[in-house]
């Protein structure tokens, strides 16, 4: 596997420069992800501007959580289940919520579970879902809006997620004490 550049604010692409700023400036820090996404400037901005539009979507907190890990831990992303770990514990959400997803345990309420089993079809059926999961989603209290805000949450990850495959991130030590494995 070729080597990716985990960048700083000296090594980054011109195009890049403000964005990692601006990412240090949010986190106090500039998270490994990030830096090795400033390579290609596009994709650092699209990323940061997907996850301003996810934050700011239908869902609450929990529900924000419930989709960015249920993604995280289907996709076996290394770097963003612990990260994302770390989101939940900011956003103060029940750390059961965090600790079932990360474990692939049930939700703690049936909308969330609903919410869980519903992202994880969309993320295997890349966007496909049976018109039962689909009514059993409008049931549970959620809108279409909602269902089409799990799309936006999807590509977030997906940019996230691949690149970090791709170049093996590591973990920030921000993150480490939420270190995760996927269960083989």
């Amino acid at each position: 596997m070729s080597e990716f550049t985990i960048h700083t604010l000296d090594t980054a692409p011109e195009a890049s420069k403000s964005l990692v700023e601006g990412s240090i400036k949010a986190n106090g820090f500039l998270p490994n992800l990030h830096a090795v996404m400033a390579e290609a400037p596009g994709l650092l901005e699209g990323y940061q501007v997907l996850h301003k539009l996810f934050s700011e979507s239908s869902f609450n907190a929990e529900e924000l959580t419930v989709v960015w890990q249920t993604i995280n831990v289907e996709h076996e992303c290394h770097y963003c289940v612990p990260a994302h770990t770390a989101i939940a514990n900011m956003m103060k959400v029940d750390p059961a919520i965090t600790e079932a997803l990360r474990n692939q345990e049930a939700m703690p309420t049936e909308k969330l579970q609903v919410l869980h089993e519903t992202t994880l079809s969309m993320t295997r059926g890349r966007g496909v879902l049976t018109q039962e999961e689909m009514t059993r989603f409008f049931d549970a209290g959620y809108t279409h809006r909602q269902m089409l805000d799990i799309v936006l949450g999807l590509a977030q990850k997906v940019m996230s997620n691949y690149t970090n495959h791709l170049a093996e991130t590591p973990v920030d030590s921000a993150f480490e004490k939420f270190d995760w494995k996927a269960k083989k």
